[in-house]
């Protein structure tokens, strides 16, 4: 099996087969920023962290070059952990493997970290090198991007001295983004209220897997189901038969920002019901298969009978679980009015997950509207104000609005036409990059991102295209090469 360090450009790719050996998923990233620390200190370049734990390096320019306006070139440090059902994997400290299959690069039943550890390996292999002519440049390496953008919130004015940022955190080659979704999450938490188990039910264990699942923002539109949204009808279908159903255990989705691959509950009935239960079940199957079958060709629905649990939860409360949780919308709400084919506002009910006192559910809101996000995270309050359930709202980031006259864009758009004989696709990403965060602390940053092609990111099908490595590494050069000089 080849490694990664026989692709070109051969630094890149030895500096991310590093990082995939450096466990570093949210909120576990202490051993990635020493290793990048180290690597600034070994190459004499300036560095430091700032108060939240950012990492910035700064390298002068080259030779010929100290006219040239300072970049800032951006990546984050930390990997979504997803694994395989069948894989079992510690992310904070177990190395990521990844292989090369054809013309991808891909991992063994997990995330593979290229998002955005592409980007980061090819900021550090600029650093490392002493052949890439370029003007002044400050790296920016964020924190705990994935769970939260606690280093894009937490970054304080006057650290950098740039006005030009490149976002390295984007997934389609040959596409330039310039503005980005902002996003929430909508907390829900219902009570944990049980009464005893009658011994007369039966128990089966529900589950719903096999979904492809994947980037909550960036995949929304393309047909995926969620696995906790299909769960949860299968469940409002068996109470709409007169099952009645009640809820012992409850769980799907690890992630707000991934949509859910699997999901499952622990649920009792009445024994002389078994037979309208597995019709209606198979029902449901052959209904989702009519529905999303094409897209997702591995989905598996199954019900095994298990012990009785002592305790369930109540009636009451696994009723109201059902009815709205089955009413939560989910997925696209709206498409843009001015951006052609983008989404504009989406949700998606990530995670559902019990605790000894509480049922508690997670979803993503993003929109490229503020006021579009704040009017969903009100329907939400206004749903779940019907149950007993508490509703917070938290973590909300704002979009990035396009700028008319960017310098960045004119550059990587010259850039692209010189390489590639055509024109870049100028976008908006339904997704939240941090360059929304980074006007908060620098309002007069213009910024431009692009990156690779990588699919199915957050999912462990997460695979990047080793042909558009190799030519987002030739436009990233050519930008720094064509940055224009200082007023």
């Amino acid at each position: 099996m080849s490694t990664l360090s026989s692709l070109h450009p051969q630094g890149l790719w030895q500096h991310f087969e590093t990082m995939c050996s450096i466990p570093h998923p949210s909120k576990h990233e202490q051993a990635m920023i020493d290793w990048v620390m180290g690597l600034a200190a070994e190459h004499q370049l300036e560095h430091f962290q700032d108060k939240v734990g950012n990492v910035i390096i700064k390298k002068p320019a080259t030779t010929g070059m100290e006219d040239r306006q300072g970049v800032i070139l951006q990546a984050h440090l930390d990997m979504v952990p997803q694994a395989n059902n069948d894989t079992q994997h510690d992310f904070t400290k177990d190395p990521i493997r990844p292989y090369i299959d054809g013309e991808w690069v891909t991992a063994e039943g997990t995330t593979l970290g290229a998002d955005n550890g592409i980007g980061g390996a090819s900021i550090l292999a600029i650093l490392t090198s002493n052949e890439i002519a370029h003007g002044p440049i400050e790296a920016l390496f964020t924190i705990d991007e994935e769970a939260g953008m606690t280093g894009a919130f937490g970054l304080q004015a006057g650290v950098l001295e740039g006005k030009l940022l490149i976002n390295t955190d984007s997934e389609q080659e040959g596409e330039v983004y310039m503005g980005c979704a902002g996003g929430g999450d909508t907390n829900v938490s219902f009570p944990l209220e049980q009464q005893t188990t009658n011994a007369e039910q039966l128990a089966i264990e529900l589950s719903v897997k096999g979904l492809k699942g994947g980037h909550s923002g960036c995949d929304i539109d393309t047909g995926r189901a969620n696995a906790n949204k299909l769960l949860v009808r299968l469940l409002a279908a068996l109470q709409q038969q007169g099952i009645a159903p009640v809820i012992c255990q409850i769980q799907g989705g690890s992630l707000r920002n991934a949509i859910p691959r699997e999901a499952s509950c622990t649920l009792v009935f009445n024994a002389a019901k078994q037979a309208e239960l597995e019709q209606v079940i198979e029902q449901q199957r052959s209904e989702f298969i009519d529905e999303f079958g094409l897209v997702e060709t591995g989905l598996s629905i199954s019900n095994e009978q298990v012990e009785t649990p002592e305790k369930s939860l109540s009636s009451n409360l696994s009723q109201q679980l059902i009815a709205s949780l089955n009413a939560c919308t989910n997925g696209v709400v709206s498409m843009s009015q001015t951006v052609t084919g983008v989404v504009e506002t989406s949700l998606n009910l990530g995670v559902i997950s019990q605790t000894e006192s509480t049922i508690d559910a997670k979803i993503l809101v993003r929109s490229l509207i503020d006021s579009s996000r704040l009017q969903v995270e009100a329907s939400l309050t206004s749903l779940f104000s019907l149950t007993n359930a508490e509703v917070s709202h938290t973590g909300a980031y704002p979009g990035w609005k396009p700028e008319a006259d960017s310098v960045m864009k004119s550059v990587v758009q010259q850039s692209y036409q010189e390489l590639f004989g055509k024109c870049p696709n100028v976008m908006v990403i339904h997704a939240g990059l941090e360059c929304g965060l980074f006007k908060s602390a620098y309002p007069e940053w213009d910024m431009a991102s692009f990156g690779p092609t990588i699919k199915f990111p957050h999912s462990p099908d997460e695979k990047v295209e080793i042909a558009a490595v190799e030519k987002y590494w030739q436009l990233l050069l050519s930008v720094l090469n064509n940055i224009p000089a200082k007023d």
